[in-house]
C-alpha cells in the first residue's frame, strides 16, 4: 500500500515525497528530522496507531495531516476521532485490489494533500469551558452551522460548550456517506446537547442538533421539521448549507442565526446572506482560527456577517444571543 501511495503522490510534480514510516514511532522521528509540508497516516499501525500519533504530533510539532484509512465502522470511528484531534482530512483507503483501485481516489488524494499544505494548523486548540445550563428565558432560536475541511474539530468544540436546553441546532458538514452518522453518534456521547443524523420529517426541537447525512440537502419546513432530499449539489456539495440556511431563513426569519466555520469553497456564503435579509444574526469564525478560512472569507464578502470571532468566543455569543 505504502509503495502505492509514493507513486501515486510522486506522479504529480507539484509534489514531493521526502520520506516514509512502517509506524507511529518511526513517523514521528522522520517528521521532526525532515519537516514535511503534509503527513499521510494510516490508523491502523504497528507499535503506535494513527490515532496516538495525530495526538502526540499536534502536541509537539502541529503539522497538517491527511487520514488515509478503510472506511470499516471501527476505522471510521477511529478516522473522525483524529479529526477531531486536529487532522485537517481524511481519504478512504481502496477496499479491492489496491493497484486497480488506487486510481478511484488518486485525483481526491493529490487534492487533499495540496490543501492541507496551505492548511492553517498551528492556530492552536482553544480550552474547553464549563458549560452550565442556562437559567436565561429563552427566544425561540434556530442555530444553522456549516463547515467543511477542519470543521469536525470546530464543530465538536462549539457543541461541547453548549448546554442541554440550547436552541435547535442544524449542522452541514461535508463528510463522505456513512461518516455523518457516525460523527453524529460520537458528538452525542461527547455533548450535553442531544445530537443525531437528522432523518426525513425529524422534529426541529430544543435541545437537539441535527447534522445532514452525506448526499442529501437538509431543508427546514415551515412546520418545523427537516425534509431531506437529494436534488443536484449546490456550490458543487450535497448537501449544501445554502440549502439549509435559506430554508431556515424562510421559515424561521429573524429567530435564525448563522454560523459558517472553517471551510474550503463559498457554501454558506448565500445561506448567511439569506439569513441577513429576513433580520437574523450571522457569525464567521475568524481567519488566524481557521484552518481553512475559504467558507468564513466567502461569507464575509457578502458584507451580511454580523460578528468575525475566534471559535472559542463563538459559542459563548450563541449563548447570549439565544437568550432574551
Amino acid at each position: 500500500m505504502q509503495k502505492v501511495l509514493v507513486g501515486l503522490l510522486q506522479s504529480d510534480p507539484q509534489l514531493t515525497v521526502v520520506g516514509t514510516a512502517r509506524n507511529g514511532e518511526e513517523a514521528l522521528s522522520k517528521i521532526a528530522l525532515l519537516n514535511p509540508d503534509v503527513v499521510t497516516m494510516d490508523i491502523e499501525m504497528p507499535k503506535m496507531n494513527g490515532l496516538t500519533a495525530v495526538r502526540k504530533i499536534m502536541e509537539t510539532n502541529p503539522l497538517p495531516v491527511v487520514m488515509v484509512s478503510a472506511l470499516t465502522q471501527r476505522e471510521a470511528q477511529l478516522t473522525l476521532k483524529a479529526l477531531e484531534l486536529g487532522a485537517v482530512d481524511y481519504v478512504p483507503k481502496p477496499s479491492g485490489p489496491i493497484s486497480l483501485d488506487m486510481d478511484t481516489v488518486k485525483e481526491e488524494l493529490i487534492s487533499k494533500i495540496k490543501t492541507a499544505a496551505s492548511a492553517n494548523i498551528r492556530c492552536g486548540k482553544p480550552k474547553m469551558t464549563e458549560v452550565t445550563t442556562s437559567k436565561g428565558k429563552r427566544s425561540e432560536k434556530i442555530i444553522s452551522i456549516a463547515a467543511s475541511t477542519g470543521g469536525p474539530a470546530a464543530i465538536s468544540y462549539v457543541l461541547k460548550n453548549i448546554p442541554e436546553n440550547s436552541p435547535p441546532i442544524l449542522i452541514v458538514q461535508h463528510m463522505k456517506k456513512g461518516m455523518t452518522k457516525l460523527f453524529a453518534e460520537m458528538l452525542n456521547q461527547e455533548c450535553k446537547i442531544k445530537v443525531k443524523e437528522a432523518e426525513n420529517g425529524d422534529l426541529i426541537r430544543d435541545g437537539v442538533a441535527l447534522i445532514a447525512p452525506a448526499g442529501l440537502h437538509m431543508i427546514v419546513t415551515k412546520n418545523c421539521r427537516v425534509k431531506l432530499a437529494d436534488g443536484s449539489p449546490v456550490n458543487y456539495v450535497r448537501p449544501s448549507a445554502d440549502v439549509t440556511m435559506k430554508s431556515a431563513a424562510e421559515a424561521y426569519e429573524s429567530k435564525n442565526i448563522g454560523v459558517v466555520l472553517t471551510g474550503l469553497g463559498a457554501d454558506g456564503a448565500e445561506g448567511i446572506e439569506a439569513i441577513k435579509k429576513k433580520g437574523g444574526l450571522t457569525i464567521a469564525q475568524d481567519e488566524k482560527t481557521c484552518v481553512v478560512f475559504g467558507m468564513p472569507a466567502a461569507a464575509i464578502k457578502t458584507g451580511c456577517v454580523d460578528f468575525v470571532l475566534p471559535l472559542e468566543y463563538i459559542p459563548k455569543l450563541l449563548l447570549r444571543a439565544c437568550e432574551d
